[in-house]
């Protein structure tokens, strides 16, 4: 059985399918939508994943193996986030994109961390989605207020491109019932207060009920430009 919508190959998709294929998916099972996508776009849709957790990657793994993955090594990146994704990568046998920046300035973290993310994150990002109709995330609406209305299928305009929210969802709680059920590996850094992890110099441990209250705890930003 097809779940496709039949998306025409444009540079600017019917933007009431993909209204409709969002309202479609909002009570659906992950694995549906991502199946979709997958039909949908075949060889053309990526799979961006940061390697904080093994929830996507495994719902991915299992209804789509083979699925392209981009990973941006921003160059910050703690050796345990690396070490894990290389776990990761060898138990899925996971065809992963690394995506370095080309521009960035060392330390700029220091001074202007919008320029920083820009230089390490987006920028490689953009890279990567080049020549492709559609990315696929793992960002859930239980993250941030910020983040609260995400929709499960969406028209990227600043990249004239499809995102795919499969998870966008799930709670916390959804995400540990998950783990705990396929018995996923975790991250190392998740049981010592870190909710949620990104470069070493702007992540701390979470604190409140925010997971993520530790990105850039300092200043008032909380998104790096990738889901703006």
């Amino acid at each position: 059985m097809t779940h496709s919508l039949e998306l025409p190959r444009l540079n600017t998709p019917d933007l009431a399918e993909i209204s409709r294929a969002n309202e479609a998916f909002e009570n659906s099972p992950a694995s549906r939508i991502i199946v979709w996508a997958a039909e949908t776009f075949e060889n053309r849709i990526v799979l961006a994943s940061s390697f904080q957790d093994a929830v996507l990657v495994d719902l991915v793994a299992r209804t789509v193996p083979g699925l392209p993955v981009v990973f941006l090594d921003t160059g910050y990146h703690f050796a345990e986030t690396l070490w894990y994704a290389e776990q990761l990568r060898r138990r899925y046998d996971l065809d992963v994109e690394i995506m370095a920046p080309v521009n960035a300035t060392e330390d700029q973290w220091m001074t202007d961390t919008d320029a920083c993310c820009k230089a390490r994150k987006v920028e490689p990002l953009e890279r990567a989605l080049l020549g492709r109709d559609a990315w696929m995330t793992g960002l859930r609406r239980s993250e941030t207020a910020q983040r609260r209305n995400a929709p499960i299928v969406s028209y990227d305009i600043g990249r004239a491109i499809v995102k795919v929210n499969p998870i966008a969802t799930w709670t916390d709680l959804d995400i540990e019932g998950y783990v705990k059920d396929h018995d996923l590996p975790v991250h190392p850094l998740s049981d010592r207060g870190y909710a949620s992890i990104g470069c070493w110099p702007c992540t701390r441990q979470t604190s409140g009920d925010d997971s993520r209250s530790g990105r850039w705890a300092s200043i008032e930003k909380t998104e790096c430009g990738i889901h703006d």
